[in-house]
């Protein structure tokens, strides 16, 4: 028997009900029936069972109570909820019969509607992979559900499928299953076929539980129009989501920065004749004086005494 949690929340409310029920039932003949006795211990010990059963199930109306509101937030703290594979339906062809006025039985073909391409990962992304770990082909995601904020639990809070500006993050969670720790997945965020976001980056959640992907304010932002998010594991498409935008997406306001303003440069032109330069007066050279050492006159040396002649001695008479 394929029992899944919620199911057994359900069981166990409704066992916990109908176990208190009957014990009230009890106890309430348990204590009309002890009240006829004539004997005080045997009407006492139905007495006192009759009210113990009226007390269990006030206990187990309590017990339901807590159960079903408590038991299933519970449980998926231990045992991740897997997301459910939503079959692809296929389409058989039944030839229709069209009668003819010549009553010719002439069978026409219905138009076999046109299958959409499956979504392709680009080659300079696929060539941004890190990992090199093989992604389990066997790995499932659920539809992805859109929001603008996140609880704690990664819980989307008022999703819907069409969003007003002005807008800055949305996100798009999904639950998974038997995801490789390490193996390369992607998300691209598409307007039409104009990619504006994308990750792409080794898996670090677990192989269950719930993720997201989000994407915040592209260039240009949020222009209107619908939009698409491809999830990949490896180069292989696993799902595939839409929403829209409405309202034109708030213009920027220009920030009035200080610039420097350039001094402008001179026209081109011949350039100015420059003025001749005013000569500066030349120094005359200032006579230094030196001093000229005036020859003290030479001392004539005094001539020699002439010696004066020798007296004659004349001659005797």
């Amino acid at each position: 028997m394929n029992l899944d949690i919620h199911s057994g929340v359900i069981v166990a409310t409704f066992l916990a009900l109908v176990t208190g029920l009957l014990a009230l039932i009890s106890g309430i003949r348990s204590i009309r029936s002890g009240s006829r006795l004539n004997y005080f211990r045997k009407r006492r010990e139905r007495l006192v069972r009759g009210w113990r059963l009226i007390l269990f199930f006030v206990f187990m109306l309590a017990t339901a109570g807590m159960i079903n509101r408590f038991a299933e937030p519970v449980a998926y703290q231990f045992f991740p909820p897997s997301p459910t594979v939503t079959p692809t339906p296929t389409i058989t062809l039944t030839p229709t019969i069209t009668l003819t006025p010549t009553i010719t039985l002439t069978p026409t073909i219905t138009e076999t509607p046109s299958i959409t391409n499956t979504p392709s990962l680009p080659g300079d992304i696929e060539s941004k992979f890190e990992s090199t770990i093989t992604p389990n082909p066997s790995a499932v995601f659920s539809p992805l559900v859109f929001a603008t904020r996140l609880d704690k639990n990664f819980q989307p809070i008022d999703p819907a499928v069409e969003f007003k500006n002005p807008l800055s993050t949305v996100y798009g969670v999904f639950s998974y299953d038997q995801m490789t720790v390490g193996a390369q997945w992607s998300a691209l965020w598409y307007r039409g076929n104009e990619l504006v976001c994308y990750e792409t980056l080794p898996w670090n959640g677990g192989t269950g539980g719930f993720g997201y992907t989000e994407c915040s304010t592209p260039v240009g932002g949020w222009l209107p129009g619908e939009y698409e998010v491809q999830i990949f594991t490896g180069s292989s498409w696993k799902i595939s989501g839409r929403f829209t935008i409405t309202g034109e997406p708030p213009t920027p306001t220009a920030t009035a920065t200080a610039t420097r303003t350039p001094i402008p440069s001179p026209t081109t032109g011949p350039s100015p004749t420059q003025p001749s330069p005013t000569p500066s007066p030349t120094l005359s050279p200032t006579s230094t004086p030196t001093i000229t050492r005036t020859p003290l006159p030479t001392q004539t040396r005094r001539p020699t005494d002439t010696r004066q002649p020798t007296a004659t001695e004349l001659p005797t008479g």
